[in-house]
């Protein structure tokens, strides 16, 4: 199908589930900070008054948990309890428990025992040539979006914003080329004695504007707290969990997705490193010119260091046999676990930062997983 509409969505940092992410994953950076062997699962449940922190970590560092929840709710905006979640008066809660031995078994590495995979499964990346980011474009406006209503809320550009909100963003495709924006939506907090039609106007003008190319907004809808009112938000509104916007921190829905969650986890969980191992070998694919479009899949057994399975498919837009592209992208990168957390530098406290707005696509150094520093290398081997 060469003509058709593909929606993808954001959240801001004041979304419940987001609210969550940022949460375990500020535990997890306090504690790589300390010690950059922590071995952590971190699971967060926010909800009116109260977060709850669980999960398993093993670590030879101390973190305060209740301070590092409170400061990350003061830092996402949540700072008045008329808002019915605040960094002050919420109640804070813990479980933690130690890592399984019998996982630490598998994974940790000894003198007769390579560090493997910490658990099985499948992970992917994607990248493609619509956007200077080698990521599809709805996703891609669609945090940029989410990422100018939290500007416009902390720099007091539209200073009744409050941090919950949510954006969506249609491109029409031709000939499976983006052609133009037909729809966005945006969903944002606000001060109840907000007038609507002022706060739609202020969106188009200080949001919608800035980020959207002109080009692109041709015959474009906007859809602008399309209910009319949006005062109560955040875990006051809905309960949020960590893990819950698997999605929204990957590709906006294009591509395939293994089920796992990035937030709260440390580097020797593949559901992360794997995954961002995943983009950076799609990336440097597409970088290289060998295809317009591709998809990498990694398959893992626990305990053991070597991928059971890499799988790469292009979409027919590869200019070399498949089967010469993985074996190319075998030679050229290693995907066992030490191997990736060593090459991506991952045993650093950089994740809280990757809790919203994406995990791909962003030019941040601490990112990586999104250089193209193989991109000439592989097409050396390619031939071309």
């Amino acid at each position: 199908m060469s003509d058709y509409i593909f929606t993808s969505e954001s959240v801001c940092e004041g979304h419940p589930d987001k609210v969550a992410d940022q949460i375990s994953d500020s535990i997890l950076d306090a504690l790589l900070e300390k010690d950059p062997n922590s071995r952590v699962a971190c699971e967060t449940l926010v909800t009116t008054g109260m977060a709850f922190v669980a999960g398993e970590i093993t670590t030879g560092a101390y973190v305060d948990i209740p301070r590092i929840v409170r400061n990350t709710i003061r830092n996402i905006g949540y700072t008045d309890a008329r808002m019915g979640f605040d960094f002050q008066t919420c109640a804070v809660v813990t479980s933690i428990d130690e890592q399984s031995p019998d996982i630490a078994m598998g994974v940790d590495q000894t003198a007769d025992h390579e560090q493997g995979a910490g658990d099985q499964g499948i992970m992917f990346g994607y990248a493609c040539d619509e956007t200077a980011c080698l990521m599809p474009l709805p996703i891609s406006l669609s945090h940029e979006l989410a990422a100018r209503l939290a500007e416009c809320r902390k720099e007091l550009i539209l200073p009744y914003l409050r941090p919950d909100g949510k954006t969506q963003v249609s491109v029409d495709y031709k000939n499976g080329r983006p052609d133009r924006v037909s729809t966005i939506v945006i969903a944002a907090q606000h001060d109840p004695k907000v007038d609507m039609a002022t706060l739609r106007e202020d969106i188009i003008r200080e949001v919608i504007m800035p980020v959207v190319p002109l080009d692109l907004l041709r015959d474009t809808k906007f859809h602008i707290n399309a209910t009319g009112r949006f005062a109560i938000g955040g875990p006051m509104a809905d309960c949020g969990v960590t893990g819950r916007k698997i999605i929204v921190d990957t590709y906006g829905g294009v591509g395939s997705h293994g089920g796992g969650c990035f937030s709260g986890k440390d580097p020797s969980k593949v559901d992360r490193s794997a995954s961002y191992m995943a983009r950076h070998i799609a990336k440097n694919i597409v970088a290289a010119e060998l295809a317009t479009c591709c998809e990498v899949q990694l398959a893992y057994a626990i305990g053991v260091s070597e991928p059971v399975s890499v799988y790469i498919d292009c979409k027919g837009t590869n200019v070399i046999p498949v089967e010469r592209l993985v074996a190319i992208t075998r030679e050229t990168f290693d995907m066992r676990p030490r191997a990736i957390i060593d090459y991506l530098d991952l045993k650093r406290p950089i994740y809280t930062k990757t809790a919203a707005y994406g995990h791909f696509g962003r030019p941040d150094p601490d990112f990586t997983w999104e250089a193209t520093n193989r991109a000439e290398e592989l097409r050396n081997l390619a031939g071309l």
